[in-house]
């Protein structure tokens, strides 16, 4: 749940690009694929406003990110542009999460009670690293590869890897959790018996 609740802005700040990999990928049009990825782009900030809200920083750079590409996609008729989209606002993510304890504020009370803060910390920099190495491969496809090629990796290989180290996180943390609060239990009934 907390997963789901810290994904969602995610996925609204990528909504333009997984549009676009999307639409691309059923039509294998790039140009019907950028400018359905702008227009989702500029609809994204007008539904903001008309909601009575200002979009945040990183929508503002997202919507900057799709339409200056998308526009050097379109001009030069080269996807590669466009392509190179998810890698520049990983790359800034991933320089945000270098912050030490950044993903406290994302953490259930029970594991801010129950682990210590170098444990998040060091998740912290895994999911950094993380980021720094998807998108580094995203440019490596997006320049070498083709446009359908970088759809399909764009399309699975970021998931896949953010979901396994979701998973060895929880795992973690869980049995890091419940060894915690055993020991505590185990040392509260010893003291309570003396």
């Amino acid at each position: 749940m907390y997963f789901l609740r810290a994904l969602r802005p995610l996925a609204s700040d990528f909504l333009s690009t997984i549009v676009f990999v999307a639409f691309y990928a059923i039509t294998g049009s790039i140009r019907a694929g950028v400018m359905l990825g702008i227009a989702v782009g500029v609809g994204q900030i007008a539904y903001i406003f008309w909601r009575g809200k200002r979009p945040d920083i990183m929508q503002w750079a997202s919507l900057a990110l799709v339409v200056v590409l998308g526009s050097a996609s379109l001009i030069t008729r080269d996807p590669r542009f466009i392509m190179v989209k998810p890698s520049i606002a990983a790359f800034a993510i991933a320089c945000v999460m270098l912050k030490p304890n950044w993903m406290g504020r994302y953490l259930p009370p029970i594991v801010t009670d129950n682990v210590s803060p170098a444990i998040t910390t060091a998740w912290g920099y895994a999911w950094s690293g993380l980021l720094f190495l998807t998108a580094a491969a995203n440019i490596y496809v997006a320049l070498t590869c083709s446009p359908a090629t970088w759809a399909w990796f764009i399309s699975l290989v970021p998931l896949s890897t953010k979901l396994a180290l979701f998973l060895a996180q929880y795992a973690t943390l869980h049995f890091l959790v419940s060894r915690n609060i055993r020991a505590r239990l185990t040392a509260g009934s010893l003291s309570a018996a003396e």
